[in-house]
């Protein structure tokens, strides 16, 4: 079938090549790389929606290597402001620098030994306030998050190797090498057409994401999104949490999306009982979950299967938004930059 990709979030979901070119050519702060993590007490890792979930793979790769981490939504942080104390290494995330937690954290917070910034905005508070300064560079971006959320990606992973000394040129080489890929994914929606289209034929569909270990960023974000752009109720799960009292929404008329590498026991259970009470298992991944179907992408690091696999979500941000009766990524009741609390 033709697509129609004329709309402003489409567009800006075909721009994303160019915005993680300019992320990956983009030079981080050198001072980075001179912080002592053994001189913080903690590290506080916090943001808001997709801002907070893309720094998922951060908090368990700094957990890895035994450092005291909290990563917290910055409503919540703002509820608990004792938790940051002098000796914090605050990294805060958002890709307006200005929502409204973001805002009352930063004019609410005590002191902290050093507060590391990543934003979209160079002139924003987040960026004024930050001792560091890591800009995503994805460009202008009008509704729902998807140029500012991979490149928030890449650029939590770059500044977890500048912090933790290691060479990111490695990663960088990979990710450039996957361009081309990604953006063969980004033109064939086809395949999630087909899952809609199968959906829309059951009286009460459901959309469920779940994911493991890093991959818990895709579902989260991806849920999130699904339902910004779409209007279709979307819940994301972290692996074994989708049986503890969703299980039973599941069956005839879900759509159930895993995410990760293939191999987790968890999710390859989870996919056999799915499959078996009728619903519909899609694994987003280099290889298929037990007896679900499979969107690929490739292997090799994470932060490559988290790029690719946003990308599948993305398009059905967009057949599901058509399926029911609205423009993909248009804001109903919000906009872009949430200022309310």
């Amino acid at each position: 079938m033709t697509v129609n990709r004329f709309n402003a979030y489409e567009q800006e979901l075909e721009q994303q090549v160019g915005s993680l070119t300019d992320q990956l050519n983009y030079t981080l702060p050198a001072t980075l790389n001179t912080l002592d993590l053994s001189q913080y007490d903690r590290i506080v890792l916090a943001g808001m929606g997709s801002s907070d979930y893309a720094l998922i793979p951060v908090e368990r790769e700094l957990i890895a290597r035994g450092f005291p981490v909290w990563r917290m939504d910055a409503g919540r942080l703002l509820d608990m402001c004792a938790l940051i104390t002098s000796r914090t290494l605050l990294w805060v995330t958002s890709q307006s620098g200005l929502s409204g937690e973001i805002v009352a954290l930063l004019e609410n917070i005590p002191a902290v030994k050093t507060l590391i910034g990543v934003t979209n905005d160079a002139e924003s508070l987040l960026a004024k306030r930050a001792d560091i300064l890591i800009e995503l560079k994805s460009g202008e971006e009008a509704t729902v998050s998807a140029k500012s959320y991979l490149n928030t990606l890449i650029a939590s992973y770059r500044t977890l190797f500048a912090l933790t000394g290691q060479d990111e040129t490695p990663l960088l080489t990979a990710v450039r090498a996957v361009l081309p890929e990604i953006a063969s994914i980004i033109k064939n929606r086809a395949p999630v057409q087909a899952l809609t289209d199968r959906l829309f034929t059951h009286a009460r569909p459901r959309v469920a994401l779940i994911g493991i270990g890093a991959d818990a960023a895709t579902a989260l974000t991806g849920a999130l999104i699904t339902k910004e752009a779409s209007k279709i109720s979307t819940e994301g799960f972290i692996g074994g949490e989708f049986r503890h009292g969703p299980m039973e929404t599941s069956g005839k008329g879900m759509l159930a999306l895993l995410f990760g590498d293939g191999s987790d026991t968890t999710l390859q259970t989870l996919a056999r009982d799915l499959v078996d009470n009728g619903t519909e298992v899609i694994t987003v991944g280099p290889v298929a979950y037990s007896g679900s179907q499979l969107l690929p992408i490739p292997g090799g690091s994470p932060l490559i299967r988290l790029l690719c696999a946003m990308l599948w979500v993305q398009h059905l941000t967009v057949t599901l938004a058509r399926a029911n009766g609205m423009v993909p990524g248009e804001f109903l009741y919000g906009k872009k930059i949430t200022v309310t609390i």
